[in-house]
């Protein structure tokens, strides 16, 4: 793109802006927003309270100003066009000044006092989430402009000696009392006023803030709060009159856990560090409350911490909270922190944590890769990961920005062509579009002005330079003018298709849509090349603590920042487009889900600009038929010899049981468990199977959706034994294996909480051999329950007796216990665990004893009654000494240490033993490891002898462990114990990952 062009569409960006903004101040000033079909202001709807999606968000503030201050700001570097009379900076000072004499400069003097309020005391009932994006990032990061904490090119605060005594910057603006305007911090004292008035939202059980507040009178409509039941500090004299209806305590995760940015830097800047804290307690308990699976969901209950919808995804109710992790990251990298309480740890780097393991789950269970067209992300079931709902939301437009941020620029570049894809097809995106239909979903066909698609667009192009993304904003600018111009301002589409505009010019399309568009053509604009840990919040509002604010301590007390952190290189231009993007073999199946390829003539309606010298006459047109996109892509930037590559295709199919006869409708055969569903009976029942190349194993099946109901990745099918019986074992579509590599650990492990897991190497040789002894001696029922027996041997080494002899001091103890009277022992209270052990092959490997094949199914025993119950713990690696001969004839499980030699070796210490009852049956090594790793089956290099090398007759069988530390305490208390044999199922020889049998 050419330097002639980029200043046309940096000056269209710049007037879709300044015509937004003149018309406001023309029509809606002082008003929070403005009808530009009507030409007045919209304010509160307070005949009408419960119209929230109007009075959630304008406090009766000036929010259109509010939210543009910072846009102002980022005009103001190139603060005058030859094709306009305005100013920037003179502008974003001049209403700073409007603001400051309508609300006054937050002080408690008379000066606090504005034409309009006193600050922030308005009785206006808001949503915290919104009044904090907008109203109160807007206010700090105009502030930090003003400041010079932010760049404007060729503005350096100048601060003087004020007759007053006070430091400030006298701007060339005058107040309506013909005074020049002093800037001394108003907007700083503005944000505490309102950051103050929104504190008491964050008084609930939970430390999820309630999902809104009254500026005036806080939050008298919720009965619950601890605010309210303190008679001493609450708010019990403050009386609501009766109501009908109880208020709604459901706030959602970006709600309640996007408000980390701006609360930080308001603690940062005014050393009151209340917001800080509450707004990383309120993260963390959204975050505490995630799923197994890794995820967190839109609605939930600020006062029971409870989860109100079963549905997730990246959009709607969630987008910011994935975004704040990261960002939060940025921002308070290498800052002191605020976490003086013992129970939480808020360190920048455990933000990171939180989004490397959210963009992990999400990548696992909500993106849907390249085989389903192309990738994109859509609607799960948040507990078991399962897909439930295809459409996307233009909310999600956001993520390819995020992702940019964050590095994943290759997953980023993937997600943006969708977004880019809908938006030539519609000239706007709509608020949901389905992927299976193809259709805007559910009647959601509306656009108001939302920036996330313009902002990830120009993340992509900071971080590439592709001139693609340049013209995918050309493509954005003529659409929006072509569509939403009206006489007297910008409206939003209420419909995407028809054209039909909306009346009302919402805050954020000045505040966002309009800045990102114009620092996309502003190559050189400061903050695109401000090396800072800066950050845009969700309402685009940059934020920074400024160095002065940071304290001065050596960097070994800052949070570590890792060192391999750093960003992909970008995909290198084509010599013949100079666009990677254009070159993409993939480009086209974003276009063939869009469906782009069916649509000859617009869907959308071109709209004539009158009366206007930037009108655009003209209707999007390409000489194809759209699948090149965007429609504002030049002819030199598609390849000549581009080709597409084949769309991948999902192999699936069904496999359906009959029903059986003389059975009717099981509504017991089917029961959700904690890793998946139990089936027991197989009548009728639909496995719907897809090729999961991306499987860990290689390409393996794996059952993804039952009888209709999708499946998540890591939800398993467990037949009941029983059903085994109703398989035809003939059958090549569904075969039953025995898995010859692994086997399940069945034990039933006394409730109790197991010691600290120790930290120190084994045994010595000395003391093992000590150890092995002492063990030999004591009969097996006082080593019945070993972790008091140790806990008294452990007590008695403790005492030093030089001078008693010790054999006396036993019989006497041993006198005195049987004098005493001795209780019935409490049966322990016991649960199940089931640890996976690997098998071992190699000339030494045994096979399992034949009673493993015999015993019932564990799951039909109870708890206490399993085959094994002389288990033996030798926290040793049983390399050297050789066990005493009654070990192996008295326990029939002995568990070891893995190391010190090969596992052979450690057999070879065991004596030769009768297999009879009670004797020997499993030898498990336990290794450590973290769960998760790959693990590899243990070889025995030769045959088994005894100690003395002769070979063994009745070899031991060994099995392997690999498991954390906690998992050797699991298997050191268990009181009972079985192994059971894993079997897998295959279809046509191709096993079935997710198919098991209980």
């Amino acid at each position: 793109m050419t330097a002639d062009q980029l200043a046309s569409l940096k000056q269209d960006a710049r007037y879709i802006f300044y015509h937004g903004l003149t018309n406001y101040h023309k029509y809606a000033w002082p008003e929070d927003e403005l009808r530009p079909l009507t030409c007045g202001p919209l304010a509160r709807d307070r005949a009408n309270p419960a119209h929230i999606e109007v009075n959630d968000v304008l406090g009766n503030y000036s929010l259109s100003v509010v939210d543009s201050l910072s846009t102002l700001a980022i005009l103001a570097s190139s603060s005058t066009s030859a094709h306009d009379e305005y100013n920037a900076l003179d502008d974003f000072q001049r209403y700073i000044s409007l603001l400051v004499e309508q609300y006054g400069d937050g002080s408690s003097g008379a000066t606090g006092q504005g034409l309009r309020a006193r600050g922030f005391d308005l009785d206006s009932k808001v949503q915290l989430f919104e009044t904090t994006i907008r109203g109160l990032g807007g206010l700090l990061s105009a502030h930090l402009f003003a400041m010079g904490d932010l760049p404007i090119r060729g503005y350096i605060p100048d601060f003087q000696e004020m007759e007053n005594g006070k430091e400030g910057m006298k701007w060339n603006v005058t107040t309506s009392a013909g005074e020049p305007f002093v800037y001394d911090g108003q907007l700083l004292r503005l944000a505490l006023d309102l950051g103050k008035r929104l504190l008491p939202a964050f008084h609930t059980p939970t430390g999820i803030p309630y999902p809104r507040v009254n500026l005036r009178t806080g939050i008298p409509f919720y009965e619950n709060s601890p605010l309210n039941n303190d008679a001493e500090h609450g708010q019990c004299d403050v009386k609501e009159p009766p109501k009908s209806e109880r208020e709604i305590t459901e706030t959602c995760s970006a709600g309640a856990g996007s408000l980390v940015l701006e609360f930080s830097v308001l603690s940062r800047l005014t050393g009151d560090e209340r917001f800080e804290k509450l707004a990383k307690k309120a993260f963390w308990a959204v975050w505490e409350r995630r799923t197994s699976a890794g995820l967190i969901g839109s609605g939930i209950d600020a006062e029971t911490g409870q989860w109100i919808s079963p549905y997730t995804g990246i959009g709607a109710g969630i987008d910011s909270f994935f975004e704040y992790a990261f960002k939060s990251h940025i921002l308070l990298s290498g800052l002191e922190r605020y976490d003086d309480e013992a129970d939480q740890d808020v360190s920048s780097m455990k933000f990171l944590d939180v989004w490397k393991e959210a963009h992990a789950a999400i990548k696992r269970h909500i993106y849907r890769g390249p085989s389903f067209q192309h990738p994109h992300y859509a609607q799960n079931d948040m507990w078991s990961g399962g897909p439930r709902l295809g459409w996307i939301d233009s909310l999600s437009a956001y993520y390819p920005g995020l992702l940019t941020l964050a590095g994943e620029l290759e997953e980023a570049t993937a997600a943006q062509l969708v977004y880019t894809a809908l938006w030539t097809r519609y000239g706007a995106l709509p608020e949901r579009w389905n992927t299976f239909t193809g259709k805007i979903d559910a009647g959601l066909n509306w656009w108001g002005g939302r920036p996330e698609f313009i902002e990830s667009n120009w993340y992509l192009y900071r971080a590439t330079q592709d001139p693609w993304y340049l013209h995918v904003g050309e493509m954005t600018i003529k659409d929006i003018k072509r569509r939403c111009w009206t006489a007297c301002g910008w409206g939003g589409l209420q419909d995407v298709q028809t054209g039909q505009l909306t009346d009302r010019m919402e805050s954020f399309f000045l505040g966002e849509t309009a800045k990102y568009l114009y620092l996309l053509f502003d190559k050189d604009h400061p903050l695109n090349h401000l090396d800072a840990p800066f950050v845009f919040t969700t309402e685009g509002h940059p934020l920074i603590i400024p160095d002065h604010y940071k304290p001065h301590f050596s960097r070994a007390d800052a949070d570590p920042v890792p060192s391999d952190a750093q960003c992909p290189v970008p995909p290198s231009p084509s010599p013949l487009t100079f666009s990677a993007v254009a070159m993409r073999p993939d480009i086209f199946h974003a276009a063939s889900l869009a469906r782009l390829h069916e649509i000859q003539t617009a869907e959308t309606q071109p709209f004539e600009m009158m009366h206007d010298h930037f009108r655009l006459i003209m209707s999007p047109f390409q000489a194809t038929n759209r699948s090149f996109y965007p429609w504002t892509l030049p002819n030199n930037l598609i390849p000549p010899l581009g080709k597409s590559s084949k769309m991948a295709i999902r192999h699936t199919f069904d496999l359906t049981f009959p029903t059986l006869p003389s059975t009717i409708a099981d509504f017991g055969a089917l029961s959700r468990i904690e890793n998946g569903i139990l089936i027991k009976s197989i009548s009728g029942l639909r496995l719907a199977l897809v090729l999961d190349d991306e499987a860990s194993d290689g390409g393996v099946y794996r059952v993804h959706a039952l009888s209709g109901l999708a499946l998540g990745r890591d939800e398993g099918l467990w037949f009941s034994p029983s059903v085994l019986t109703q398989l035809n074992p003939t059958d090549p579509h569904l075969s039953h294996m025995k898995d010859t590599d692994s086997i399940d650990l069945i034990l039933d492990v006394p409730v109790s909480t197991p010691p600290a897991p120790s930290s120190s190497s084994p045994a010595s040789n000395e003391d093992f051999n000590a150890q092995l002894t002492l063990l030999a001696a004591l009969p097996a029922v006082l080593l019945s329950d070993g972790p008091r027996l140790a806990a008294h041997l452990e007590s008695l080494a403790e005492h030093s007796m030089p001078d008693l002899n010790l054999d006396h001091a036993f019989r006497a103890a041993a006198h005195d216990l049987r004098t005493r009277p001795v209780p019935p022992p409490a049966p322990a209270k016991l649960e199940r665990w089931h640890i996976p052990a690997m098998l071992p092959f190699g000339p030494g490997a045994a096979p399992l004893p034949s009673i493993v094949d015999s015993i019932p199914d564990p799951a039909s025993l109870g708890l206490g009654s399993l085959t094994f119950r002389s288990i033996l713990a030798i926290d040793g690696d049983l390399c050297s000494p050789v066990l005493p001969a009654s070990i192996p004839r008295r326990y029939e499980i002995l568990l070891i240490r893995r190391g010190g030699c090969a596992f052979s070796d450690k057999l070879g210490s065991i004596p030769a033993f009768p297999p009879v009852e009670g004797s020997l049956k499993l030898v498990v090594v336990v290794g450590k490891g973290k769960e998760g790793e790959e693990v590899h089956r243990p070889f025995l290099h030769v045959r088994q002898v005894t100690p003395g090398g002769v070979e063994r007759r009745n070899a031991v069988p060994l099995v392997l462990v690999h498991a954390e530390e906690r998992t050797w305490e699991v298997l050191r208390r268990a009181a009972g114990g079985v192994a059971t044999r894993r079997y897998w199922f295959a279809c046509n020889g191709v096993r079935i990952a997710n198919l098991h049998v209980a």
